[in-house]
């Protein structure tokens, strides 16, 4: 799959809610409310000046993107990493990881949080890119797990 990158603007709103919702819309109806589901446009907007994002598009349609705030010299943390459903499971997520990585050549520390109960999830960011486990706390009705990875 060749993706294309983006850095998002605020033009990109709408596009945002529709692949923030088709990739949350099940943590939606499993834990009753998301986070990163059912945002507003004027939401998304200041999500977008808050947390830059970066949007993957596969022929020219966009499919996932990932959303990160750096909080001090070479530490990210990683507000969201989203790919619609119907993408899901083709390595958009790995592919906007790992783009991430090459294009924020400075971070030596990038944390997140999950819901503990998403083994895919755990699966995915502890085997494929080696984050720790290093807490966890409830966030609502949802216990969520952090993680961190340091190089």
């Amino acid at each position: 799959m060749d993706l294309i990158y983006k850095n998002a603007d605020t033009s990109d709103a709408e596009v945002l809610v529709d692949i923030y919702n088709s990739a949350f819309y099940d943590d939606y109806i499993r834990y009753g409310h998301c986070p990163a589901y059912g945002h507003t446009i004027e939401e998304m907007e200041q999500s977008v000046i808050d947390y830059p994002k970066i949007i993957a598009y596969e022929q020219d349609k966009p499919v996932g993107v990932i959303s990160t705030k750096k909080e001090g010299p070479g530490k990210y943390y990683i507000g969201c990493l989203a790919v619609k459903k119907e993408y899901q499971g083709c390595g958009i997520g790995t592919a906007l990881m790992k783009y991430f990585m090459s294009e924020h050549t400075d971070w030596n520390e990038i944390t997140l949080v999950t819901p503990k109960d998403n083994e895919a999830n755990i699966r995915f960011y502890t085997g494929r890119f080696g984050f720790d486990i290093v807490g966890e706390e409830d966030d609502g009705s949802v216990t969520v797990l952090w993680f961190r990875l340091n190089r």
